[in-house]
């Protein structure tokens, strides 16, 4: 059964750093995308960052220069480093495979920024 299982989050203060994993298994992800969202108490989900199969990367504004998305194939994991974490950063993370056609969402994992 194919799946993705995040890792990584927690309590950090403003101005720190996290790492998240994401765990894909079940499939051949060498060959999908893989995003990195987000959802903030009383907000939709948006989209963090994104990183294709040939390694081409895409960040939304509010994180560009502070997260890096990245992905080892051999390991079937995407990666989000988030450094410089700001308070309006605390959302629960959600990670997604694609290919165009099959999408598959992990449970997400919690990111608290505090003052």
């Amino acid at each position: 059964q194919a799946q993705v299982v995040e890792s990584g989050g927690g309590l950090v203060q403003a101005g720190g750093s996290l790492r998240l994993s994401c765990r894909a298994s079940g499939i051949d992800f060498s060959s999908y995308a893989g995003g990195w969202y987000r959802q903030a108490p009383g907000k939709v989900r948006e989209p963090v960052a994104a990183i294709y199969s040939v390694g081409t990367t895409s960040y939304a504004d509010s994180v560009k220069g502070r997260f890096t998305i990245s992905r080892d194939d051999a390991k079937d994991t995407v990666y989000l480093q988030m450094n410089s974490l700001k308070l309006e950063d605390t959302a629960v993370y959600y990670c997604n495979a694609y290919d165009g056609t099959y999408n598959y969402w992990g449970q997400g994992t919690q990111v608290t920024v505090s003052s």
